[in-house]
């Protein structure tokens, strides 16, 4: 590398983020909390469906 490269990658200026560091992270903390809460809201879908009383699926019997 030239000496001129050298001193040109040493005065380059880096690009300013559009926000603090921990504001990301603080929405990735968001995200993942609202992901949650509606996981734990599908917990008990399985259950409101009604079962025969053997305990088999009647989901595609005919196929």
């Amino acid at each position: 590398m030239s000496l001129i490269a050298l001193a040109l990658a040493e005065t380059e200026e880096l690009a300013p983020l559009i926000m603090p560091p921990l504001a990301f992270a603080a929405i990735a903390v968001v995200v993942f909390v609202a992901l949650a809460i509606v996981s734990w809201s599908f917990r008990d879908v399985s259950n409101r469906h009604t079962k025969n009383p053997n305990g088999s699926n009647t989901h595609g019997a005919g196929h």
